[in-house]
Protein backbone atom coordinates (compact mmCIF):
# COMPACT_ATOMS: atom_id res chain seq x y z
CA UNK A 1 0.00 0.00 0.00
CA UNK A 2 1.32 3.42 -0.95
CA UNK A 3 2.12 6.16 1.55
CA UNK A 4 -0.55 8.85 1.13
CA UNK A 5 0.79 12.42 0.99
CA UNK A 6 -1.01 15.76 1.34
CA UNK A 7 0.92 18.61 -0.32
CA UNK A 8 0.44 22.10 1.14
CA UNK A 9 1.95 25.10 -0.67
CA UNK A 10 0.64 28.52 -1.69
CA UNK A 11 2.44 28.41 -5.07
CA UNK A 12 0.52 26.51 -7.80
CA UNK A 13 3.76 25.81 -9.63
CA UNK A 14 5.48 24.50 -6.48
CA UNK A 15 2.49 22.28 -5.72
CA UNK A 16 2.81 20.88 -9.25
CA UNK A 17 6.56 20.27 -8.86
CA UNK A 18 6.18 18.53 -5.51
CA UNK A 19 3.19 16.48 -6.68
CA UNK A 20 4.98 15.28 -9.81
CA UNK A 21 8.12 14.48 -7.83
CA UNK A 22 6.22 12.43 -5.27
CA UNK A 23 4.23 10.66 -8.01
CA UNK A 24 7.52 9.53 -9.59
CA UNK A 25 8.63 7.78 -6.36
CA UNK A 26 7.59 4.17 -5.95
CA UNK A 27 5.50 3.65 -2.84
CA UNK A 28 4.32 7.26 -2.52
CA UNK A 29 1.17 8.95 -3.86
CA UNK A 30 -0.36 12.40 -3.53
CA UNK A 31 -3.97 12.14 -2.40
CA UNK A 32 -4.60 15.87 -2.28
CA UNK A 33 -3.18 19.39 -2.30
CA UNK A 34 -3.97 22.55 -0.35
CA UNK A 35 -3.04 26.13 -1.17
CA UNK A 36 -2.93 27.42 2.40
CA UNK A 37 -3.01 26.38 6.02
CA UNK A 38 -6.76 26.71 6.47
CA UNK A 39 -7.49 24.51 3.45
CA UNK A 40 -4.98 21.98 4.78
CA UNK A 41 -6.69 21.80 8.18
CA UNK A 42 -10.02 21.12 6.46
CA UNK A 43 -8.48 18.46 4.20
CA UNK A 44 -6.69 16.43 6.86
CA UNK A 45 -9.77 14.80 8.48
CA UNK A 46 -11.35 14.22 5.06
CA UNK A 47 -8.32 12.74 3.28
CA UNK A 48 -6.53 11.19 6.29
CA UNK A 49 -3.04 11.43 4.80
CA UNK A 50 -0.14 9.38 6.14
CA UNK A 51 2.20 12.38 5.89
CA UNK A 52 1.97 16.08 5.07
CA UNK A 53 4.48 18.25 3.23
CA UNK A 54 3.99 21.77 4.53
CA UNK A 55 5.34 25.03 3.11
CA UNK A 56 6.72 27.32 5.79
CA UNK A 57 6.11 30.68 4.14
CA UNK A 58 2.42 31.09 3.29
CA UNK A 59 0.07 34.09 3.52
CA UNK A 60 -2.65 34.07 6.15
CA UNK A 61 -2.09 31.06 8.38
CA UNK A 62 1.63 30.43 7.88
CA UNK A 63 3.44 27.12 8.06
CA UNK A 64 4.43 27.42 11.72
CA UNK A 65 0.90 28.34 12.81
CA UNK A 66 -0.55 25.52 10.72
CA UNK A 67 1.97 23.04 12.12
CA UNK A 68 1.13 24.01 15.69
CA UNK A 69 -2.56 23.28 15.08
CA UNK A 70 -1.81 20.00 13.29
CA UNK A 71 0.34 18.79 16.19
CA UNK A 72 -2.47 19.57 18.65
CA UNK A 73 -5.27 17.96 16.65
CA UNK A 74 -3.65 15.15 14.65
CA UNK A 75 -0.84 12.58 14.87
CA UNK A 76 0.08 12.89 11.18
CA UNK A 77 3.84 13.33 10.55
CA UNK A 78 4.77 16.66 8.92
CA UNK A 79 7.74 17.35 6.65
CA UNK A 80 8.46 21.06 6.14
CA UNK A 81 9.32 22.44 2.70
CA UNK A 82 11.91 25.14 3.29
CA UNK A 83 13.74 27.77 1.29
CA UNK A 84 17.31 28.70 2.23
CA UNK A 85 16.13 32.12 3.43
CA UNK A 86 13.80 30.46 5.92
CA UNK A 87 16.36 28.74 8.16
CA UNK A 88 15.13 30.25 11.43
CA UNK A 89 11.51 29.27 10.77
CA UNK A 90 12.62 25.81 9.69
CA UNK A 91 14.42 25.24 12.99
CA UNK A 92 11.39 26.59 14.86
CA UNK A 93 9.22 24.07 12.98
CA UNK A 94 11.49 21.19 14.01
CA UNK A 95 11.22 22.38 17.59
CA UNK A 96 7.42 22.39 17.30
CA UNK A 97 7.42 18.77 16.20
CA UNK A 98 7.96 18.61 12.44
CA UNK A 99 9.65 15.29 11.59
CA UNK A 100 12.16 16.82 9.18
CA UNK A 101 12.51 19.34 6.39
CA UNK A 102 13.32 19.34 2.68
CA UNK A 103 15.02 22.22 0.92
CA UNK A 104 13.09 23.46 -2.09
CA UNK A 105 15.16 23.24 -5.29
CA UNK A 106 17.03 26.48 -6.03
CA UNK A 107 16.12 26.21 -9.72
CA UNK A 108 12.52 25.07 -9.61
CA UNK A 109 12.18 24.65 -13.36
CA UNK A 110 15.26 22.47 -13.63
CA UNK A 111 15.36 20.53 -10.40
CA UNK A 112 17.77 17.61 -10.39
CA UNK A 113 17.36 14.03 -9.22
CA UNK A 114 18.82 15.23 -5.90
CA UNK A 115 15.46 16.77 -4.97
CA UNK A 116 13.58 13.57 -5.84
CA UNK A 117 16.07 11.51 -3.83
CA UNK A 118 15.75 13.80 -0.83
CA UNK A 119 11.95 13.59 -0.89
CA UNK A 120 12.16 9.79 -0.99
CA UNK A 121 14.83 9.66 1.73
CA UNK A 122 12.87 11.92 4.09
CA UNK A 123 9.43 10.30 3.72
CA UNK A 124 9.85 6.57 3.05
CA UNK A 125 11.97 5.64 6.12
CA UNK A 126 9.23 6.97 8.42
CA UNK A 127 6.98 4.16 7.19
CA UNK A 128 9.45 1.44 6.25
CA UNK A 129 10.39 1.16 9.92
CA UNK A 130 6.78 0.36 10.79
CA UNK A 131 6.61 -2.38 8.17
CA UNK A 132 9.70 -4.10 9.52
CA UNK A 133 8.96 -3.49 13.18
CA UNK A 134 10.68 -5.94 15.49
CA UNK A 135 10.18 -6.21 19.24
CA UNK A 136 11.34 -3.11 21.08
CA UNK A 137 14.62 -3.66 22.88
CA UNK A 138 14.25 -3.03 26.55
CA UNK A 139 16.51 -0.35 27.87
CA UNK A 140 19.73 -1.83 29.15
CA UNK A 141 20.29 1.20 31.32
CA UNK A 142 20.32 0.25 34.98
CA UNK A 143 20.82 3.43 36.96
CA UNK A 144 21.81 1.49 40.04
CA UNK A 145 24.78 0.11 38.12
CA UNK A 146 26.03 3.40 36.71
CA UNK A 147 28.82 3.73 39.24
CA UNK A 148 30.42 0.53 37.96
CA UNK A 149 29.65 0.87 34.24
CA UNK A 150 30.44 4.50 33.42
CA UNK A 151 34.11 5.56 33.20
CA UNK A 152 35.41 7.14 36.41
CA UNK A 153 36.18 10.37 34.58
CA UNK A 154 34.44 11.94 31.58
CA UNK A 155 36.42 14.55 29.64
CA UNK A 156 34.06 14.93 26.67
CA UNK A 157 30.74 13.80 25.19
CA UNK A 158 30.02 13.26 21.49
CA UNK A 159 26.51 13.00 20.01
CA UNK A 160 25.43 11.98 16.51
CA UNK A 161 21.92 12.32 15.03
CA UNK A 162 19.96 12.58 11.81
CA UNK A 163 16.20 12.30 11.13
CA UNK A 164 14.35 13.33 14.28
CA UNK A 165 17.60 14.52 15.83
CA UNK A 166 16.84 18.23 16.21
CA UNK A 167 13.87 17.66 18.51
CA UNK A 168 15.84 15.08 20.51
CA UNK A 169 18.78 17.46 20.81
CA UNK A 170 16.53 20.32 21.89
CA UNK A 171 15.34 18.09 24.73
CA UNK A 172 18.87 17.08 25.77
CA UNK A 173 20.60 20.46 25.51
CA UNK A 174 17.78 22.40 27.15
CA UNK A 175 18.04 20.22 30.24
CA UNK A 176 21.81 20.57 30.72
CA UNK A 177 22.77 21.82 34.19
CA UNK A 178 24.67 25.05 34.66
CA UNK A 179 27.80 23.30 35.90
CA UNK A 180 28.85 21.74 32.57
CA UNK A 181 32.65 21.64 32.69
CA UNK A 182 33.65 19.47 29.72
CA UNK A 183 32.95 19.99 25.99
CA UNK A 184 30.07 18.36 24.11
CA UNK A 185 30.38 17.84 20.34
CA UNK A 186 27.35 17.34 18.09
CA UNK A 187 26.99 16.17 14.50
CA UNK A 188 23.43 16.60 13.27
CA UNK A 189 22.88 15.83 9.59
CA UNK A 190 21.70 19.20 8.31
CA UNK A 191 22.54 21.38 5.28
CA UNK A 192 24.82 24.39 5.31
CA UNK A 193 23.16 27.49 6.77
CA UNK A 194 20.55 25.65 8.80
CA UNK A 195 23.10 24.57 11.42
CA UNK A 196 23.76 28.26 12.14
CA UNK A 197 20.11 28.83 13.06
CA UNK A 198 20.01 25.51 14.91
CA UNK A 199 23.04 26.42 17.04
CA UNK A 200 21.69 29.88 17.85
CA UNK A 201 18.33 28.48 18.96
CA UNK A 202 19.99 25.85 21.14
CA UNK A 203 22.21 28.53 22.69
CA UNK A 204 19.26 30.83 23.36
CA UNK A 205 17.30 28.12 25.18
CA UNK A 206 20.08 26.43 27.15
CA UNK A 207 22.11 27.36 30.21
CA UNK A 208 25.16 26.04 28.33
CA UNK A 209 26.98 28.01 25.64
CA UNK A 210 26.22 26.49 22.23
CA UNK A 211 28.22 27.52 19.17
CA UNK A 212 28.51 26.48 15.55
CA UNK A 213 32.06 25.17 15.30
CA UNK A 214 34.69 27.05 13.30
CA UNK A 215 37.93 25.78 11.84
CA UNK A 216 40.83 26.16 14.28
CA UNK A 217 38.58 26.89 17.25
CA UNK A 218 40.25 25.96 20.56
CA UNK A 219 38.25 23.42 22.55
CA UNK A 220 37.06 24.70 25.93
CA UNK A 221 35.16 23.02 28.74
CA UNK A 222 31.51 23.92 29.20
CA UNK A 223 30.90 24.59 25.49
CA UNK A 224 28.59 22.68 23.14
CA UNK A 225 30.01 22.58 19.59
CA UNK A 226 27.72 21.90 16.61
CA UNK A 227 29.29 20.79 13.33
CA UNK A 228 28.42 23.23 10.51
CA UNK A 229 26.50 21.88 7.55
CA UNK A 230 28.73 21.00 4.61
CA UNK A 231 31.84 20.33 6.72
CA UNK A 232 33.19 17.34 8.56
CA UNK A 233 34.19 18.22 12.14
CA UNK A 234 37.23 16.48 13.63
CA UNK A 235 39.25 16.91 16.83
CA UNK A 236 42.97 17.49 16.53
CA UNK A 237 45.37 18.63 19.28
CA UNK A 238 42.64 20.20 21.43
CA UNK A 239 41.32 22.14 18.43
CA UNK A 240 38.39 21.73 16.10
CA UNK A 241 39.26 21.21 12.46
CA UNK A 242 36.75 21.44 9.63
CA UNK A 243 37.21 19.94 6.19
CA UNK A 244 35.31 19.30 2.99
CA UNK A 245 36.54 15.75 2.42
CA UNK A 246 34.28 13.42 0.48
CA UNK A 247 30.92 12.59 2.00
CA UNK A 248 30.61 9.26 3.73
CA UNK A 249 27.25 7.53 3.99
CA UNK A 250 26.13 10.32 1.63
CA UNK A 251 26.50 13.02 4.29
CA UNK A 252 28.80 15.83 5.38
CA UNK A 253 29.18 16.36 8.30
CA UNK A 254 29.49 12.68 9.17
CA UNK A 255 29.21 11.31 12.69
CA UNK A 256 31.97 8.75 12.07
CA UNK A 257 34.67 11.37 11.48
CA UNK A 258 33.88 13.13 14.77
CA UNK A 259 33.60 9.90 16.77
CA UNK A 260 36.84 8.43 15.42
CA UNK A 261 38.94 11.50 16.17
CA UNK A 262 37.26 11.96 19.57
CA UNK A 263 38.23 8.37 20.43
CA UNK A 264 41.86 9.22 19.68
CA UNK A 265 41.70 12.46 21.67
CA UNK A 266 39.86 11.27 24.80
CA UNK A 267 40.19 7.47 24.86
CA UNK A 268 38.51 5.84 27.86
CA UNK A 269 37.33 9.21 29.18
CA UNK A 270 34.83 9.73 26.34
CA UNK A 271 31.05 9.11 26.40
CA UNK A 272 29.17 8.82 23.11
CA UNK A 273 25.51 8.82 22.11
CA UNK A 274 23.97 7.81 18.79
CA UNK A 275 20.44 9.15 18.39
CA UNK A 276 17.55 8.71 15.98
CA UNK A 277 18.45 8.82 12.29
CA UNK A 278 18.42 7.12 8.93
CA UNK A 279 21.36 5.12 7.61
CA UNK A 280 24.54 3.67 9.09
CA UNK A 281 26.59 6.72 10.08
CA UNK A 282 28.19 6.47 13.52
CA UNK A 283 28.71 2.72 13.95
CA UNK A 284 32.30 2.77 12.72
CA UNK A 285 33.18 5.60 15.07
CA UNK A 286 31.39 3.92 17.98
CA UNK A 287 33.45 0.80 17.36
CA UNK A 288 36.62 2.86 17.72
CA UNK A 289 35.32 4.54 20.89
CA UNK A 290 34.43 1.19 22.44
CA UNK A 291 37.85 -0.28 21.59
CA UNK A 292 39.49 2.77 23.19
CA UNK A 293 37.58 2.10 26.41
CA UNK A 294 34.98 4.82 25.97
CA UNK A 295 31.29 4.50 26.80
CA UNK A 296 28.70 4.03 24.00
CA UNK A 297 24.94 4.56 24.20
CA UNK A 298 22.18 4.17 21.58
CA UNK A 299 18.71 5.68 21.67
CA UNK A 300 16.11 2.93 21.84
CA UNK A 301 13.73 2.01 19.04
CA UNK A 302 10.63 3.18 20.88
CA UNK A 303 11.75 6.82 21.17
CA UNK A 304 13.58 7.05 17.82
CA UNK A 305 11.80 8.59 14.83
CA UNK A 306 13.95 6.41 12.57
CA UNK A 307 15.91 3.56 14.13
CA UNK A 308 18.51 3.30 11.35
CA UNK A 309 21.64 4.72 12.96
CA UNK A 310 21.11 3.48 16.53
CA UNK A 311 19.74 0.15 15.30
CA UNK A 312 22.74 -0.45 13.06
CA UNK A 313 25.11 0.30 15.93
CA UNK A 314 23.24 -2.11 18.22
CA UNK A 315 23.27 -4.79 15.54
CA UNK A 316 27.03 -4.43 15.11
CA UNK A 317 27.65 -4.91 18.81
CA UNK A 318 29.33 -1.55 19.48
CA UNK A 319 26.86 -0.33 22.12
CA UNK A 320 27.24 -0.57 25.90
CA UNK A 321 23.76 0.72 26.73
CA UNK A 322 20.37 1.20 25.04
CA UNK A 323 18.24 3.95 26.55
CA UNK A 324 15.18 6.09 25.95
CA UNK A 325 15.63 9.75 25.07
CA UNK A 326 14.56 10.74 28.59
CA UNK A 327 17.07 8.34 30.14
CA UNK A 328 19.83 9.61 27.83
CA UNK A 329 19.20 13.17 28.99
CA UNK A 330 19.26 12.08 32.63
CA UNK A 331 22.42 10.02 32.05
CA UNK A 332 24.26 12.97 30.51
CA UNK A 333 23.25 15.17 33.43
CA UNK A 334 24.42 12.46 35.87
CA UNK A 335 27.78 12.35 34.08
CA UNK A 336 28.13 16.12 34.39
CA UNK A 337 27.37 16.00 38.12
CA UNK A 338 29.30 12.85 39.04
CA UNK A 339 32.04 12.30 36.45
CA UNK A 340 33.35 15.71 35.42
Amino acid sequence: MNVKVLVVDDSPFMRKVITETIASIEGLEVIGTARNGRDALKAIPQLQPDVITLDIEMPGLNGLETLEIIKKEHSTPVIMMSSFSGEDNTIAALDLGAMDFIEKPHDIRNQSDAFKNEVADKIKPLFEQKKTETPVEKSLLQKSELENRVPKKIKAIVIGASTGGPKALFSIIRSLPENLTFPIFIVQHMPKGFTTSFSKRLDKESTAIVVEAEDGMAIKGGIVYVAPGGYHMVIEKNCIKLNEADKIHGVRPAVDYLFETAAEAYGSELASFILTGMGQDGARGLDKIKKAGGFTVAQNRETSIVYGMPGNAVQKGVIDEIASLKDISELINWMIRMRS
